[in-house]
């Protein structure tokens, strides 16, 4: 499993540390979009043994776009090549127009070459296969802010 982080160069791996420290808090409502619906049930397992509140699925791009509308999560672990759309990063845009306190965004994909560079400089990228508890490990991390989020913050 890799994870790129947007900070870095899109295609830079960053090791994953294997305990957090309890003092990280997780996000309170997290929408799981994918359409693989045994990763979706692992994802959401890992997430409410976490400690997450509210674990949101949608397997299609119009039930994302759905829930979206009804609440805004904290966070989205968005698979970038769903069924009916293969450019899932089509709901990152809608969320990035958010602004800075939008839902953090987790990429998750099997071919992260496949995500433009500044779609991927919205969130984290992680590569599938990985293990639902790196996903916990990086939601746990603090919100990293993509390029257009700080563009936006400092000319304000």
């Amino acid at each position: 499993m890799r994870i790129f982080a947007p900070q870095m160069d899109s295609r830079t791996p960053i090791m994953t540390r294997t305990a957090q420290p309890p003092s990280r808090s997780l996000p309170r409502h997290v929408l799981v979009v994918e359409d693989d619906a045994i990763l979706a049930m692992a994802l959401e397992m890992a997430l409410r043994d976490a400690g997450v509140e509210q674990v949101e699925i949608s397997s299609t791009s119009e039930m994302a776009l759905a829930a979206l509308r009804t609440g805004q999560p904290d966070a989205i672990v968005l698979d970038v090549h769903l069924a009916d759309r293969d450019d899932g990063w089509a709901v990152a845009e809608l969320v990035r127009s958010l602004g800075p306190s939008g839902p953090r965004i987790v990429f998750s994909t099997g071919a992260p070459q496949d995500i433009p560079e500044q779609i991927a400089e919205m969130g984290c990228v992680m590569e599938k296969p990985y293990d639902p508890k790196e996903l916990v490990e990086v939601l746990t991390e603090p919100k990293r802010r993509g390029l257009i989020s700080r563009l936006r913050a400092a000319l304000k």
